[in-house]
């Protein structure tokens, strides 16, 4: 018996949606399905068994299927219409384990995904070695972002201190787009050199305040364009932006002041602030 892909497929991410963590669960979502819906999703000559959907979801391609939904999304979301020079495309990088995923040795299944921020859609996402960690998948993520977007010129990828390295900056840099890494004990000689800016000289470029839940926090943004003697000692930084984040909860304030460094090829760019998935500039 042949069963239509688009159907088997689509099942699959319904049930999926629906909170089905196995193959059985699948085939049990479209076997609960009535007579109807089944025949409007195109199963007009009956429903396969749960074996035939295990065959053929195990034999898929993880990272075609991921390109198509993220392109097919894409076009079906609004572009964002906003000044070029005010706003550029932000992508969030960010390493996820997946529940109720088991691999052969037992443990989770790990992807490190790319969201674009102005429109929720994850972009792309590629599975992390069992035997390594997120920093090798970094440069297959950015090859699959490209495919979906065919250029990363002038998009600005955001990524966590695991993510402050230099290989990611010069394969970032050679691809025409921008990184914000945030600079910590990984980076020692990096993050004492941030440090030894001169922070109390440099204006505020934003602070926001927010309230709620039994909680006061106030947010405070400095930029600076790198000119130290020598340079940043990390690849093509050209900008540092320090955060202070004050935050009061049941009378107890506490203080972070987190740094990030900024490497990009124009020395013009100045990102105060990133909201609703938009980069501000000054």
């Amino acid at each position: 018996m042949r069963y239509p892909l688009a159907a088997l497929l689509t099942v699959a991410v319904c049930a999926v949606l629906a909170g089905a963590t196995s193959f059985t669960a699948i085939a049990d979502w479209l076997y609960d399905l009535d007579e109807t819906d089944r025949r409007r999703l195109g199963f007009t000559r009956g429903i396969p068994a749960g074996t035939t959907v295990w065959r053929l979801l195990i034999r898929l391609d993880a990272t075609l299927i991921s390109s198509v939904l993220a392109g097919w999304l894409r076009s079906r979301t609004p572009s964002v219409t906003s000044s070029p020079r005010r706003y550029r495309t932000v992508i969030a990088v960010d390493g996820k384990t997946l529940r109720g995923s088991r691999l052969p040795d037992g443990r989770q299944t790990h992807l490190l995904s790319a969201l674009d921020t102005s429109t929720g859609i994850v972009l792309a996402q590629v599975t992390v070695d069992t035997k390594s960690n997120e920093i090798p998948a970094f440069t297959p993520l950015l090859d699959a972002v490209q495919t979906v977007l065919g250029s990363l010129t002038g998009i600005l990828f955001v990524a966590d201190a695991m993510h402050t390295q230099t290989g990611h900056a010069e394969q970032t840099t050679a691809r025409g787009a921008h990184l914000l890494l945030h600079a910590k004990g990984n980076q020692p000689t990096l993050s004492a050199q941030l440090k030894k800016l001169p922070w109390a000289q440099i204006p505020v470029g934003d602070r926001t305040r927010d309230r709620g839940h039994g909680r006061k926090e106030t947010r405070t943004v400095k930029a600076v364009t790198l000119h130290t003697p020598g340079g940043i000692a990390f690849p093509h930084a050209q900008q540092a932006v320090r955060i202070i984040r004050t935050r009061t909860i049941d009378g107890t304030t506490s203080r972070e002041t987190p740094t990030w460094s900024h490497p990009c090829p124009p020395p013009t760019l100045n990102p105060l602030t990133c909201r609703n998935g938009r980069e501000r500039n000054g």
